[in-house]
């Protein structure tokens, strides 16, 4: 059996991963990505930390499936979003998103 600490190293892991892409990328479909990355720690959490303080219980189990729903409603819209700037700007940049400002 994987102890709970593990867990808690690679949610921890992909969450900076995830940080370091979104700071550091000007593409938004990569900044998309590592928001995902982000999201997936935060699910990684939920089920180690239901599987910690509450082993016979399924409430970190129910969020974590709550969470991927609404990941997955998130990335729907986003990359419905990142196509609208495609079509009109020609550029998946977040230096696109800056010229509808003017």
């Amino acid at each position: 059996m994987v102890p709970v600490q593990y867990y808690f190293v690679l949610s921890a892991l992909l969450f900076f991963i995830g940080v370091y892409g979104f700071v550091s990328r000007r593409n938004l479909i990569a900044m998309l990505i590592s928001i995902e990355l982000v999201l997936n720690a935060v699910d990684i959490n939920f089920a180690a930390f239901n599987r910690l303080l509450f082993p016979n219980g399924m409430e970190g189990m129910f969020m974590t499936l709550f969470s991927i729903g609404v990941s997955a409603a998130e990335s729907a819209v986003a990359i419905a979003i990142i196509i609208n700037v495609y079509r009109n700007f020609k550029s998946d940049s977040v230096d696109s998103i800056m010229n509808m400002k003017r």
